[in-house]
């Protein structure tokens, strides 16, 4: 089975977003009107991309008169021209690897603030292709099952039968796995037998993992996530830290 980051703890690591719905969501606006700028439609049945971002909003309960507005506003002329999508790469304490995708209307702006928080908690940003081989790009679709309402085998076979790699079941939730390229058929398959996600986006799933031993490590590794995550210019930030918290 894939190697992924416990759920429950990439929840913890996300949580500055997470507490922060309003700032989420912004984010994921932003993601739609560039993806309706570079994909040149505001109909995801015609725009992959967006399709896979409204997917990704849905999971993260945003309301959809939000996806409505932001699907009007991406549609206006000019909406999204000043955003750029740029990928930084680099290290935390002790070479933990991180990667992290941004859009910005000020890469000069951004660049130096991602150096900033890789610098102050013990890290460091590297060159563009530093970490990013030791991950692969997947479809990630995290399906809840605290109240057991769900049976393993018949999620595993659904989804199987939807078309997705791989099938992972640990405590209380059941995390698909797709091809990049299979994520949208594969998410409406599972939508239209009733299930709903608590996550679903395409990620960048690392190959294996880094144990932080010492406790001063730990601290800074999760202050420099959280100040990442919160950081408006930041989109996503995908690490290998196993034992997040």
């Amino acid at each position: 089975m894939s190697g992924h980051s416990k759920w429950h703890n990439i929840q913890k690591t996300k949580g500055a977003q997470d507490a922060k719905r309003a700032q989420a969501f912004t984010k994921i606006a932003r993601e739609m009107i560039v993806a309706v700028k570079e994909g040149g439609s505001a109909d995801p049945a015609n725009n992959s991309r967006l399709a896979t971002i409204i997917t990704k909003a849905r999971a993260a309960n945003m309301p959809n008169d939000n996806i409505k507005r932001t699907l009007e506003k991406a549609a206006g002329a000019g909406a999204g021209d000043s955003y750029e999508s740029i990928t930084y790469e680099g290290y935390g304490p002790s070479g933990v690897a991180v990667i992290v995708e941004t859009m910005t209307d000020n890469r000069n702006r951004t660049a130096s603030n991602i150096r900033h928080h890789f610098d102050k908690y013990g890290g460091n940003m590297g060159a563009s292709g530093c970490v990013a081989w030791s991950f692969d790009q997947k479809g990630v679709l995290v399906i809840d099952n605290e109240d057991g309402d769900y049976e393993e085998d018949a999620v595993m076979e659904d989804a199987l039968e939807a078309g997705a790699a791989d099938f992972e079941a640990e405590e209380s939730v059941f995390t698909v796995y797709t091809e990049p390229d299979d994520f949208n058929a594969v998410a409406d398959e599972l939508t239209k037998k009733g299930y709903s996600f608590v996550s679903a986006q395409v990620e960048m799933v690392p190959q294996n993992y880094t144990k932080l031993e010492k406790e001063e490590d730990r601290v800074n590794m999760q202050k420099m996530l959280d100040i990442l995550e919160e950081d408006d210019d930041v989109q996503n930030v995908w690490h290998n830290w196993e034992d997040a918290e």
